[in-house]
């Protein structure tokens, strides 16, 4: 019966995790750890809602790396000893099966450690923030409307497969099928700067079930990922600045949808910047969830032109990102590639469904490496 060697994989974790301990730095994730537990601890934290939110919020996420960082090291010893206990078992049977369970938990850690790896890399100012996405149909007619609203399931799925929370803030439904554009959050530690890699122009080709003729058509639709703002950061918007809209919330046909003027439409008018909310259920709560909104949007805005300053100075002319930044094809045959990772996957369903671990950890390798270049 052979034996099972895993040594050099397992060597390569521990290199790996290494590296990750040394960014990392658990030491100094203690200390920031047990200051945040005695500012929770404090009677008087929630006289201040925005600030004890911040607080819980960042407690949660830095226990968060560190248990799953003394959780991998822990598991990756645990590998070592159960490799052995396969090699020992005399029983082929027992043996077979010991062995496959070392194999699929080498699988797990492998991704753990890549996860782990890539946070390392989201260390730019605005990534440890939540996340606000907005997703428009391009070219394309009911193919891209189409197309728009798979990719909004598919963010959605891949939130949900992560137990990350989301928020749809407001669908615009097109009249043919699938949708002209949607807004949702993702509320948690992170989100932004892990999805902020799929901001861009996506196309799908595939035969279009909207063409009598069964052609093979193109669509696009672009992608927007923007940081939510902090409830403590403030924006200044000048009320003579925006232009307030309210509007009858509205729905796919034969859905229940409100009876009153409870949706609002805000109007940036310096920028022409133009949010819309209908998911709550009064008029107060939508106006606050835009605000919020248009807040990321500027807010963005401002981050842009001030990385365009830089960019103009160090004279790099160079562009970020392509018009296109990944296709997705179901005909005449099967893939979906990044065309700036050349990361890319023969199983589109998947992708659909929210199987978007690699292309986001390549897209985050590709952006560290294109900052240093």
């Amino acid at each position: 019966m052979a034996e099972l060697d895993l040594s050099q994989q397992i060597r390569d974790l521990r290199t790996t995790l290494s590296n990750v301990r040394e960014v990392l730095n658990p030491g100094k994730l203690l200390g920031e750890i047990d200051e945040l537990k005695t500012r929770a601890a404090d009677p008087n934290l929630w006289n201040d809602q925005a600030n004890a939110q911040s607080v819980t919020s960042a407690l949660s996420q830095k226990q968060n790396v560190l248990d799953r960082l003394n959780d991998t090291i822990a598991r990756v010893d645990d590998l070592e000893v159960l490799v052995e206990m396969a090699n020992d078992e005399n029983e082929a049977e027992s043996r077979n099966a010991t062995q496959a369970e070392a194999k699929v938990e080498l699988a797990e850690l492998t991704n753990n450690v890549s996860a782990l790896e890539v946070q390392t890399l989201l260390n730019g100012e605005y990534d440890s923030r939540a996340a606000v996405v907005t997703i428009r149909s391009g070219a394309g007619g009911d193919d891209a409307t189409d197309f728009a609203e798979m990719l909004m399931r598919m963010y959605l799925r891949y939130a949900e497969k992560h137990k990350l929370p989301t928020a749809v803030l407001d669908i615009s439904y097109a009249e043919g099928a699938g949708i002209k554009s949607a807004t949702f959050e993702i509320d948690a530690p992170f989100a932004f700067g892990t999805l902020s890699v799929e901001a861009g122009t996506h196309r799908l080709v595939r035969m279009s079930p909207f063409n009598a003729a069964g052609k093979r058509q193109t669509s696009f639709a672009a992608v927007e990922v923007v940081p939510l703002v902090a409830m403590t950061e403030a924006i200044d918007i000048p009320d003579a600045d925006i232009r307030v809209d309210v509007f009858r919330s509205s729905g796919p046909g034969g859905q229940s949808v409100n009876t009153t003027d409870s949706a609002v439409r805000i109007t940036h008018l310096p920028t022409g910047t133009v949010v819309s909310c209908q998911n709550e259920k009064s008029q107060i709560q939508n106006k606050a969830a835009a605000m919020r909104v248009l807040q990321s949007r500027l807010l963005e805005v401002r981050r842009r032109e001030e990385e365009a300053k830089k960019k103009q100075i160090a004279g790099d002319v160079k562009a970020s990102w392509g018009e296109q930044m990944r296709s997705y094809v179901l005909a005449p045959y099967q893939m979906v590639k990044d065309l700036r990772t050349e990361f890319e996957v023969n199983n589109p369903s998947a992708v659909f469904d929210g199987d978007l671990d690699g292309f986001i950890n390549a897209g985050i390798r590709w952006r560290k490496t294109s900052e240093l270049d």
